[in-house]
């Protein structure tokens, strides 16, 4: 590394860097909101954590620069000073409920680093998108102890291999993150929530771009935020199909697995869906079905490349969720 690039980075990430160091298996300690997904650390790996801090809020480009060991919750209150918030779901399973200037996707603990290596999108994915479309930036520890960026602030920025989305759910086997750009939302000035017996794909198709669409089977629940018009104008229509005013979102059961989204109204037992996503919260760890030859392989070749002696996060299995 360079010594004018060098000078450009923040010393708490060069600090990280050398915590880090080049050898022994080592592993980063967040707020543990996800820390048994994917399996534990192995026995004897040294558990280090990454820096503290809202660098950079840029609220004309809708971005902000953070460092990775920033709680979801400090970043959100930092945001919501300029009327803006970023699409980072609490924890697994959270449904980022309650007022939403105070709680966007805020529990205490769980942290940007942390939220980005679980890579489980919040609640808020239809609406919103998935969580590796607000990353613009990465700036990550590799296994031989350097500080590497890739992505950048503006939208047209890769000429090869997207390694900030690479990173996103990668549970830290491939790079330890220890700054990331993401990008911003305006707080929506409006939010509510309503449930009813309505058919959950005749709500979606009814309403314009609803947050959050969930559905047990029998009672479906509905998010809208954003503009105050907008959402009352939204409200309407949720009434007109059946749907009231409720004070917010049922309790989801712990474990997550994929289906189709098509898939979801052939679901049977007790689930929370969302809608139009195809996640299903579930009170059962599901069971994983091992993955096809070609697809293991292409995992076992990308962490070839990137940790080859195998230091970072051993133990840990992005597959099994």
């Amino acid at each position: 590394m360079s010594a004018n690039i060098t000078s450009r980075l923040p010393a708490e990430l060069l600090a990280f860097a050398d915590e880090v160091g080049v050898e022994g298996a080592v592993a980063v300690e967040g707020g543990r909101t996800g820390w048994t997904v994917g399996g534990l650390p192995a026995e004897r790996t040294r558990l280090v954590r990454a820096p503290v801090g809202v660098l950079q809020v840029e609220p004309a480009e809708m971005t902000v620069r953070v460092l990775a060991g920033t709680t979801v919750a400090d970043l959100q209150a930092a945001l919501a000073e300029v009327g803006q918030c970023v699409n980072l779901p609490a924890a697994p399973g959270a449904v980022e409920g309650g007022t939403v200037r105070a709680t966007v996707g805020a529990t205490a603990g769980a942290t940007v680093g942390g939220v980005l290596a679980l890579g489980c999108s919040g609640t808020r994915r239809l609406g919103w998108g998935p969580l590796r479309d607000a990353v613009l930036q990465v700036r990550y520890i590799s296994a031989e102890g350097l500080v590497v960026s890739a992505g950048g602030p503006t939208v047209k920025n890769v000429t090869g291999f997207d390694l900030p989305r690479l990173l996103v759910g990668s549970l830290g086997t491939l790079g330890l993150m220890g700054e990331v750009m993401l990008r911003t939302r305006p707080l929506p000035d409006a939010e509510v929530w309503l449930a009813g017996s309505a058919d959950p794909v005749a709500v979606r198709d009814a309403l314009y771009r609803p947050t959050t669409i969930l559905w047990d089977g029998t009672t479906t629940w509905v998010r809208l935020s954003g503009h105050r018009g907008d959402v009352d104008a939204q409200v309407g229509v949720a009434r007109g199909l059946g749907l009231a005013g409720c004070e917010g979102p049922p309790e989801l059961p712990p474990y997550r697995r994929s289906v189709r989204p098509g898939q979801v109204r052939h679901l049977t037992g007790d689930f929370v869906a969302e809608v139009g996503v195809g996640m299903v919260h579930v009170p059962e760890p599901p069971v994983s079905a091992p993955l096809e030859p070609a697809v293991a392989e292409l995992h076992r070749r990308i962490k070839a490349i990137f940790d080859p002696t195998g230091r970072l996060n051993p133990g840990r299995n992005p597959a099994l969720r």
